[in-house]
C-alpha cells in the first residue's frame, strides 16, 4: 500500500468521523480515532485481496472516496438548506459538488486512469446517479418513522448515497474507467 493511500484513507476516515459525531455527540471523540484506523485497515485488506482481484482494490478506494464526497454532500446540503430551504434543489446542488470530488478521486485514485476522455461518460453515468439519488432521497424522506426530522433527513441522504453508489461503482468500473 502506498503512502498516498494511507494519507487519503486517514482523511476519509476523519471526514466520516465528522458526520458520525453529529449522531453521537457525547462519545464523538472516539470516531476520530477508530474510523481513520478502520479506513486504513479496510484499504489494506482490499489491497491484499486486490492483488488477485483488481476490482476489490478499486472498490475499497471507491468506497473511501465516495464516503468522503458524501460527507461533503451532507455538509453542503446542511449549509445551503439554511439559506435556501428547497430540499430538492439544494440536494441537487450538493450532489453535483460531491460528484466533482468523486470524479477526481475515482479517476486518479480508485481506477487510476489519469488520461483524459472519460468526462462525458462519467457525467452521463453520474446524471443517472443524480436521478437515482434525488428520487431515493425524495421517497425516503417522505417516510416518517417517528424520529427527529433533522436526523431522518441526514439518514435519508446517507441511504440515497448508498443506493446511488452501487449504480455509480458499476457504471464507472464497466463503462467509464474500464481497463
Amino acid at each position: 500500500m502506498k503512502k498516498n493511500d494511507i494519507i487519503l484513507a486517514i482523511i476519509c476516515g476523519l471526514a466520516v468521523a465528522w458526520i458520525a459525531s453529529d449522531f453521537l455527540v457525547k462519545y464523538s471523540w472516539i470516531f476520530f480515532i477508530i474510523l481513520p484506523i478502520l479506513s486504513i485497515a479496510g484499504l489494506l485488506l482490499c489491497d491484499i485481496f486486490g492483488k488477485k482481484f483488481l476490482f476489490i482494490r478499486q472498490a475499497g478506494k471507491f468506497v473511501l472516496a465516495g464516503s468522503f464526497a458524501d460527507v461533503i454532500d451532507i455538509k453542503v446540503f446542511q449549509i445551503l438548506f439554511l439559506l435556501l430551504p428547497f430540499s430538492l434543489l439544494v440536494k441537487s446542488i450538493s450532489f453535483v459538488i460531491a460528484t466533482a470530488i468523486k470524479y477526481w478521486a475515482n479517476k486518479h485514485w480508485a481506477f487510476e486512469k489519469p488520461e483524459s476522455g472519460q468526462v462525458v461518460q462519467f457525467f452521463l453515468v453520474t446524471l443517472i446517479g443524480l436521478a437515482i439519488d434525488v428520487v431515493s432521497f425524495y421517497y425516503l424522506s417522505r417516510i416518517n418513522i417517528g424520529i427527529l426530522m433533522k436526523l431522518w433527513v441526514e439518514l435519508t441522504i446517507i441511504a440515497a448515497a448508498i443506493i446511488t453508489s452501487i449504480w455509480n461503482f458499476l457504471g464507472y468500473k464497466f463503462l467509464v474507467f474500464k481497463k
